[in-house]
């Protein structure tokens, strides 16, 4: 991509001298060879991911090769089951529970996390249907007792739900007549084709569905904020531009990119 395609992403050219000099002084810029960077990603940075990655590549000439899988469980895809193959990756984003867990499995490098973003749990319902309240407590106690069918993710959020908030609301019996818990697909696509009435994950993973209607997030009694994080996979191959594509990923330079994708962008200036 040419430095003048960025005016096709809707940047200046003054944004893009701020893209170029993050990832110039990030470390590992400018070596002779250009890198191949293997990255998979979890759900809830994905949208922001596929916006950033392109702007890296051109301002770098290094190329990223992604994967995406879910922070944690038992699925396939999931990023702890396909690093338990020995699926080879430079850097891994996911949640910060799940990456603290990468590290202790020793399958992450101690000391290399990098917090990008953070991020709230949401719900949506399928346009055309009633909207919910999950304004209050309350309001939220009562949706999820009257709603027929409930889906929540089998990641980090799902994981919130089903553990802690469903069983503190008094509403866990229920779910487990109402509940599903989704493997290996987005919340959205659930609810948009009709198989969940109301459907609870990541803002980020809900809100690019034009066949819902987001309702809001949870309320912040019970809300869970978590920090999205990247880490460099123990034994990476392309070390120095993993870390470099990390702190780019982070930086206040792209705060603004990430902050519409439904994310807290940590290098935002406050």
């Amino acid at each position: 991509m040419h430095r003048t395609h960025f005016l096709t992403w809707g940047l200046s050219r003054g944004l893009f001298r701020l893209l170029l000099a993050a990832c110039l002084t990030a470390g590992g810029a400018g070596s002779a060879w250009a890198a191949d960077i293997r990255v998979i990603t979890s759900g809830a940075f994905t949208e922001a991911y596929k916006k950033l990655i392109p702007l890296y590549e051109a301002a770098t000439g290094n190329t990223v090769i992604s994967a995406f899988g879910a922070s944690i469980g038992n699925a396939p895809d999931s990023i702890p089951s396909r690093l338990a193959r020995g699926e080879a990756f430079d850097l891994v984003i996911l949640s910060e529970g799940g990456l603290e867990a990468l590290v202790k499995s020793g399958q992450v490098q101690p000391g290399s996390r990098i917090d990008l973003a953070r991020s709230k749990i949401g719900a949506a319902v399928r346009k055309g249907t009633p909207r919910p309240d999950i304004s209050s407590v309350e309001a939220l106690k009562a949706t999820l007792l009257n709603a027929k069918s409930v889906a929540y993710s089998a990641s980090a959020s799902g994981t919130y739900l089903s553990t802690e908030l469903f069983p503190k609301l008094g509403v866990a019996e229920r779910l487990k007549d109402t509940g599903r818990r989704i493997l290996s697909e987005r919340v959205g696509a659930v609810v948009a084709r009709g198989d969940a009435e109301l459907g609870f994950q990541q803002v980020s993973e809900l809100i690019y569905f034009t066949e819902l209607d987001f309702i809001g997030t949870l309320p912040e009694e019970v809300q869970q904020t978590l920090y999205f994080s990247a880490g460099l996979v123990r034994g990476a191959k392309e070390e120095e531009a993993a870390r470099q594509l990390a702190r780019f990923l982070a930086s206040a330079a792209v705060a603004e990119i990430v902050r519409p994708t439904g994310l807290d962008p940590v290098g935002a200036k406050r």
